[in-house]
C-alpha cells in the first residue's frame, strides 16, 4: 500500500520519482494530473495523509474510486 503525504505542496513533487511517475504523467499546468493506473500500480488501495489524518482511496471492482476517512 502506498502512503502520500500532502501537507506541504513541494513534497508531492519530491515523491513523484519514488512513485515511478514521469513528468509526462503530470500535466504542465498549475494543477497536477495523476493517472489512477499509476497510483494503483501496486494494488487497489492507497493511504493519503492530510493534516495528520489518514484517508483511504480505494479502487472498486466496478472501476470506481472511493475516498474514506
Amino acid at each position: 500500500m502506498t502512503t502520500l503525504s500532502l501537507q506541504r505542496p513541494g513534497l508531492f513533487n519530491a515523491l513523484t520519482p519514488s512513485l515511478g511517475l514521469s513528468r509526462s504523467t503530470m500535466q504542465a499546468s498549475s494543477k497536477t494530473r495523476l493517472r489512477s493506473e499509476d497510483l494503483f500500480r501496486n494494488g487497489a488501495e492507497l493511504i493519503i495523509e492530510h493534516r495528520g489524518e489518514e484517508y483511504r482511496l480505494k479502487l472498486t471492482r466496478n472501476d470506481k474510486l472511493i475516498l474514506n476517512k
